[in-house]
């Protein structure tokens, strides 16, 4: 009976998540001192000297897309951009109503998570008509909670860029390249900060969603299936997620402020205590599962197997707190001597002791 019970177990903490077995890509963007013009080329030198991004994987973290994908950043005093680059045989797109479902479209996708405790975050999104989409997502869809789909980026620059010819089927496209320029006093509004994030790291993630196309009498559309079914889209990131979903912001990529210019490299490695908020989120999730098979949370850790545990030859020892309406789970880092908790509805905290 026990046997069933764990295999039950794992098998909900599957649907809900996956534990933290993939690490989290990262990336280092420098400073500038000098604003970028927006054209979606890049030509600029100091775009020229900044890093590309690792290619882009599927968003399980296994196969290899069809079609390479890469991104690359810079910051100054007013905004933080991104370049990105998308090799594609056939650049199609139909959307030109801002705020309408970019992703029924190939699309280009940004999510930041400024203060990384996976909630109030930012998605963007933007197609090869350089229409755009802008939310502000107050908790991850596993958790109930508003979507605040009039939020605008203030200020926002974009740009696009075609090696090719949009919607002509006629020929065979190479690229498409996309500029973005977002001001940092919009995006400050969910870090718990109004300062620059100068030597600092965000939580942040790239997705790219791709369509199988048809055509009729020359015009793209999304390909479907004998009975009318849109076929899967393909979804292509820059951090692996590890399961079919964006919206698990434990999981994205760590990009670093530097303060240095281009020309003085930098380099960033994610602290030991990220291994705690991993961790945190193992938990949750297990919390999760034994709520959906016991119709309440469990009040023993040993009940979610979140037992004392080891990093780097150091014992961790969580601690479970019940309340009414949830719970809070706190582990202390021997590293850094900081407190860090995660509660019923996943948000995040650190606290300074």
């Amino acid at each position: 009976m026990m046997k069933n019970r764990i295999a039950l177990l794992l098998l909900l903490i599957g649907f809900f998540g996956f534990a933290q077995q993939i690490i989290p890509r990262s990336y280092v963007a420098n400073y500038i001192d000098t604003p970028l013009e927006v054209d979606g080329k890049a030509n600029e030198e100091v775009w020229k000297e900044a890093p590309f991004s690792e290619s882009f994987i599927d968003i399980e973290g296994v196969k290899i897309p069809k079609y390479e994908t890469q991104v690359k950043m810079l910051w100054d005093d007013e905004n933080l951009y991104f370049y990105a680059e998308l090799k594609e045989p056939h650049i199609w797109a139909t959307l030109k109503q801002r705020d309408t479902v970019i992703f029924y479209n190939n699309d280009f996708e940004i999510f930041i998570d400024p203060d990384g405790d996976t909630h109030n975050y930012y998605e963007f999104e933007m197609n090869a008509l350089n229409t755009v989409w802008d939310l502000l997502i107050a908790k991850p869809y596993r958790e109930s909670a508003p979507v605040v789909d009039s939020w605008d980026i203030q200020g926002l620059q974009t740009a696009v860029s075609i090696n090719g010819t949009l919607n002509d089927a006629s020929d065979v496209d190479k690229s498409w390249s996309i500029e973005i320029a977002m001001p940092w006093e919009v995006l400050k509004e969910a870090s718990g900060s109004t300062e620059l994030p100068a030597d600092e790291f965000w939580r942040i993630n790239f997705s790219r969603v791709n369509w199988d196309y048809e055509l009729d009498n020359g015009v793209y559309s999304r390909k479907k299936d004998e009975s009318g079914t849109f076929l899967p889209e393909y979804n292509w990131v820059w951090s692996p997620q590890g399961v079919i979903n964006m919206h698990e912001p434990e999981h994205w990529g760590y990009v670093y402020f530097s303060s240095k210019p281009v020309s003085e490299k930098d380099t960033f490695t994610i602290p030991k205590d990220e291994q705690i908020r991993w961790k945190l989120y193992e938990f949750y999730r297990a919390q999760k599962a034994y709520f959906a098979t016991n119709k309440s949370w469990a009040t023993d850790l040993k009940a979610i197997d979140a037992t004392p545990f080891e990093l780097e030859d150091k014992t961790l020892r969580p601690t479970l707190e019940n309340y009414s309406q949830g719970w809070i789970i706190t582990v202390k880092s021997p590293f850094s001597g900081m407190l860090y908790s995660i509660r019923e509805d996943g948000k995040y905290s650190e606290i300074n002791q």
